[in-house]
């Protein structure tokens, strides 16, 4: 099947089944070799099980654009593309509240990117904020395994001043200023919910 990212270029599958991008970007950076995706659907699986948390990573949605149907009953996705998400990564319920946050990491060592972040993204966590749900950002500085949680209302500060003509990044120092640092553990490997608990009112 050619399955394709939203800008066209092909998503391709190693003999193992491990999209190579992902592949190739572990081996390169973690030597672990987890991405911060893996991590938090482990994390989530051990919040579940435990019955700390429901939280579960939305699934992308794909559009199907070519089907070769030889018969009914054996059907053939031959051409399919990922669309880009309208929401975040993630989304739940804990203590009785709504949470919803989005995960990024990037390889970048001083800054993080604000082009990680989509308008439509920014604008559906405001609206979550608005609501009284638990909204964040979890951060992945990927060569040195920093992770960070942060409040979405800090994010929208960053996103404002990029908007207004200021920084398309927000500065590792000023990340490590607002944010709130999650030591990485084993079970669970990122207890994010730690974090929540000393920094929201639940």
């Amino acid at each position: 099947m050619d399955l394709r990212y939203p800008n066209g270029k092909q998503y391709t599958m190693n003999k193992t089944g491990i999209n190579k991008s992902i592949a190739s970007k572990s081996i390169s950076y973690s030597n672990r070799g987890m991405t911060l995706e893996d991590d938090l659907n482990v994390t989530n699986q051990y919040y579940l099980l435990n019955e700390i948390a429901v939280i579960h990573k939305k699934p992308t949605p794909v559009q199907i654009v070519h089907v070769d149907y030889k018969s009914r009953s054996t059907a053939v996705i031959k051409e399919a593309y990922f669309k880009q998400p309208s929401t975040t990564d993630y989304n739940g319920v804990y203590q009785g509240r709504y949470i919803d946050f989005e995960a990024k990491e990037t390889n970048n060592t001083t800054s993080f990117p604000l082009q990680n972040f989509h308008e439509h993204q920014i604008e559906h966590m405001k609206k979550v904020v608005a609501h009284n749900g638990i909204s964040f950002v979890i951060l992945r500085f990927a060569k040195t395994e920093e992770v960070f949680l942060l409040p979405s209302s800090d994010l929208f500060i960053f996103w404002d001043r990029m908007l207004n003509g200021g920084r398309k990044s927000i500065k590792k120092e000023e990340i490590e200023e607002v944010g709130h640092p999650i030591s990485l553990g084993i079970h669970p490997r990122i207890d994010y919910i730690q974090t929540v608990n000393k920094i929201f009112t639940i």
